[in-house]
């Protein structure tokens, strides 16, 4: 869950050129941005879903990046995006 400065900066992302998520028929479009968390590559994902909430983003990586940085729920991060 995202704090109150982080929604703010999510959704300037949304105004930003990240790579379009332009999916087959019947799923939703988004954005991608590359992206670092503590060091590990990554990717962060804004979906353009109606009603999806402002303080959520997703994280898709090449590595299960909760075992590999030893992540459970509720654990801080901080995500570096690469714009």
């Amino acid at each position: 869950m995202l704090g109150r400065d982080s929604v703010e900066v999510r959704k300037s992302l949304m105004k930003a050129s990240g790579i379009e998520i332009l999916p087959a028929p019947g799923y939703c479009r988004g954005k991608l941005f590359r992206a670092k968390l503590r060091g590990a590559k990554c990717a962060l994902v804004v979906p353009e879903v109606l009603g999806y909430p402002d303080d959520i983003i997703e994280i898709v990586a090449p590595a299960n990046l909760r075992d590999e940085l030893r992540l459970v729920d509720g654990s801080l991060v901080e995500v570096e995006v690469i714009v």
